[in-house]
Parts: C-alpha cells; sequence; structure tokens
C-alpha cells in the first residue's frame, strides 16, 4: 500500500509540471535569456526540479514515513527570487566554493586578485559565479540531467579556461546522486559544491532546530572572527560542533550567536576518502516526518550552515517563509581557503587532469515507534 501510495504521488507531481525529466520557461535572465526548469523522476517515486540558471535545485519530493510526498529542500518558484538575492539556495558554487582571505591568492609564482565581493574576502565564486550563470542543459532520461558551463580565463580573476559539468540523477533506492566534473587549459583552483538547504519536515515546518544531526567529524577547521581558517584543525569535543553522536541542532545554536549567528563551519570528516570512495559523512532526522537524510561523499571536509541569515522576508516555493534556520546546507566541499594553506588538502586542478567529485543523498524514513 505505502509503495502503491508513493508512485501514484509522484505520477500526479510529475503530471503537474506536463512530464518528467521535461523543460519548461522559468523566467528571463537579465541579458533577456530564456532560463528553463528540468524535472526528473526517480523509480522509487523522488521528484526533482534543477534550472539551468546557476544548475540550482528548486524542488526534491521524497516520501515521509506514511508514504506521503514532501518538497525537503528551500527554493523558490520562479527564476526572479534567485536574481534578487544571495542565498544560493540549491545553486552550484564555483570556481572556489566559500571563502578566499582577502580575494587573492598565488599560484606558480603568479598573484591573482579576485572579486571581494564579501568584503575583504571572496566568497563562492565571486559576483557573478556559477551560481549566476546559465548552464547547457542534457536530458539524460526520465531521471538524469546533466548541466554544463565553460568558464573563460579571466573569469572573476581566475586563471584557465574550465570546463564544468554536473550531472544530477535519482537513484531507484530513493537518492539524489550529484557528479561534479572539470577540466582546465591552465592550473587554476577548483573546489565545487551545490548549495542546497534541507528542511526534512513537511511544508510548515519553520525551521531544522528539531532536526538531529549526526556527523562523522571529529575535527573542524578553526576560523577567525571573519570565518577565515587560522591554519589550526581543532577538535569538536566540549564544542557546540560536536554532532559526533546525535543531537538536535537547536540544542547549542545560541552560542554561536556572536560569531555567526549559528553555524557556518567546515568540519573536517574523519577519515575523508582519498581515492575517490564515497564515504558517509552525514545523517538528518526529522523527528515528525520520520525523514532521514544520510550524505556520502568523496570530499574531505563538509562546511554545515544553518541558514543563519533568512530573515522572513522571503516566500519559497509552497508559501515557506525563510524564516532565520529555515534550512540547513551541508555543503561537500574541500576546506574554505585552502589555495592559501599548503598544509589543507589541495584545491589545484592542473591541464591533462580532471577534478571529479561525487555525494549521494540518500533519503529513507524511521520508524516512530523506534524512537
Amino acid at each position: 500500500m505505502r509503495s502503491l501510495m508513493i508512485a501514484m504521488a509522484a505520477a500526479l507531481l510529475a503530471a503537474s509540471s506536463e512530464a518528467s525529466a521535461q523543460q519548461r520557461a522559468f523566467g528571463m535572465t537579465p541579458d533577456g535569456t530564456e532560463a528553463s526548469l528540468y524535472t526528473i523522476t526517480g523509480a522509487g517515486g523522488m521528484v526533482a526540479r534543477i534550472s539551468d540558471y546557476g544548475a540550482t535545485l528548486t524542488e526534491l519530493w521524497v516520501p515521509d514515513r506514511t508514504g506521503a510526498l514532501g518538497d525537503v529542500v528551500l527554493g523558490f518558484d520562479s527564476l526572479r527570487p534567485y536574481l534578487e538575492t544571495t542565498y544560493y539556495l540549491g545553486a552550484t558554487m564555483g570556481r572556489v566554493a566559500n571563502r578566499i582571505a582577502n580575494a587573492r591568492f598565488t599560484l606558480d609564482g603568479h598573484g591573482y586578485v579576485l572579486a571581494a565581493n564579501r568584503p575583504p574576502h571572496h566568497l563562492h565564486g565571486g559576483v557573478r559565479g556559477f551560481d549566476k550563470r546559465l548552464w547547457r542543459a542534457r536530458v539524460l532520461g526520465d531521471s538524469s540531467v546533466a548541466f554544463t558551463y565553460t568558464s573563460p580565463n579571466g573569469e572573476e580573476g581566475y586563471p584557465g579556461t574550465v570546463r564544468v559539468t554536473i550531472t544530477y540523477t535519482l537513484t531507484p533506492r530513493n537518492a539524489l546522486r550529484v557528479d561534479f566534473a572539470a577540466t582546465t587549459n591552465r592550473a587554476t583552483p577548483i573546489n565545487l559544491t551545490n548549495h542546497t538547504f534541507f528542511n526534512l519536515g513537511d511544508a510548515g515546518t519553520a525551521t531544522i532546530l528539531d532536526h538531529v544531526l549526526t556527523l562523522r567529524a571529529s575535527r573542524y577547521t578553526a576560523v577567525d572572527a571573519s570565518l577565515i581558517p587560522t591554519g589550526v584543525i581543532a577538535p569538536v569535543a566540549g564544542t557546540p560542533l560536536d554532532f559526533t553522536r546525535p543531537r538536535r541542532i537547536g540544542d547549542r545554536i545560541d552560542e554561536l550567536r556572536a560569531v555567526a549567528n549559528g553555524y557556518d563551519h567546515n568540519f573536517v570528516l574523519d577519515g575523508a576518502p582519498r581515492t575517490g570512495a564515497l564515504a558517509l559523512a552525514a545523517r538528518v532526522e526529522e523527528p515528525r516526518s520520520g525523514r532521514v537524510l544520510e550524505i556520502h561523499t568523496t570530499e574531505p571536509g563538509m562546511q554545515l550552515f544553518t541558514g543563519n541569515r533568512f530573515d522572513g522576508a522571503l516566500t519559497g516555493v509552497g508559501g515557506r517563509v525563510l524564516v532565520r534556520h529555515a534550512g540547513i546546507a551541508l555543503e561537500t566541499q574541500h576546506f574554505p581557503d585552502s589555495i592559501n594553506h599548503p598544509e589543507f588538502p589541495s584545491v589545484v586542478l592542473r591541464p591533462g587532469r580532471t577534478f571529479r567529485s561525487t555525494t549521494i543523498y540518500g533519503f529513507s524514513t524511521a520508524d516512530a515507534s523506534a524512537r
């Protein structure tokens, strides 16, 4: 019965957008180009919608413990809010996700100055990073779509021409798989991630403070007052950053108000893979819906960000008001400012090599009686 409910709900949801793996208009970019929205449907019942603007995940419909589908990510139902805000909802971050100190770095003896869009630092690729570019889409089937973008030499101050592909795939086992690949004709830093905010509750769930989080990370990259890494890898034990055992996100979040108004920290994943193998990084459970999210990644780090800048002024898909802590971003990545920290895992991509990164967001449900 439960599987039948999921299949029926998925069919109705896909039909509402005319068909799965189909394209529809999403809005006009500032230069007059039409952006599109693509719907893909998984055999397990999940439905995802992704725009070619920023290769942005706008909706992700996942069953709860009763089989009812709900949208578990924050997003907008048209292009305009994505053009007018800088919350990066569901978007692709690049060339370099997260921060670069003082918007500059040196590579192979040459100094480069980037856009200081989070003064005095560089954040998420600059003023017009990958999140604000129109990507070329290619539908690979009912359950998968790929997006490609070529970033020219000098874009946002970065060296080299870089070709990037991101592929979204819904698997038969109710998971969203995100694969990144990139090549370059000149040495350049690359650190790609997706900036989706999750809220596993039903549509009316205001915040993620009651979500229960587990991170396979006993250390984090310590930062200064402007959230730039100091170079110190510090233990989480005894701090509000300790999620090595399941803990409610809201339990100690108030202890972080002074610096980031919540969580905005990069965690060093335990046993971080070095050979491209996938490893479990995080588990999130929402008690009321029963939804469980497990994240596997090939990346060495994960940025935990709890939507600290949301202020209730914006309304997303389904009428969800974006209040503070409306969503949790779990950004799989290399460490912030790695290009200026040779002791961190390298983010330098060189000609003849291919950057590859995979993250799998797997969904299941927990039995209410087990809690």
